[in-house]
């Protein structure tokens, strides 16, 4: 898959996972973005080693790999940028 291909389902992904857990981070709309773009590769990671299939183009089972790498990514950043304000 090509970046840019990479950029649209990440932006995609991100998109999703900011609805599905929605709430206020820092960063806007460009971190969402690249939280997207990484967890869609994340997501595509975790999906083969665990024999799920990979995120090789636009079909469901890549997208649901794609979120969930946003989601966890999402909720790590959170967890992060929450202890940095606590201390």
């Amino acid at each position: 898959m090509g970046i840019l291909s990479w950029i649209i389902l990440g932006l995609v992904a991100g998109m999703l996972a900011k609805f599905i857990m929605p709430g206020k981070d820092p960063g806007g709309f460009i971190i969402t973005t690249i939280l997207g773009v990484l967890g869609a590769m994340l997501g595509g990671w975790i999906g083969t080693l665990l024999g799920f299939g990979s995120v090789t183009g636009f079909n469901i089972m890549g997208l649901v790999l794609a979120i969930g790498g946003a989601l966890l990514l999402l909720f790590a950043y959170r967890i992060i940028k929450g202890r940095r304000r606590a201390a």
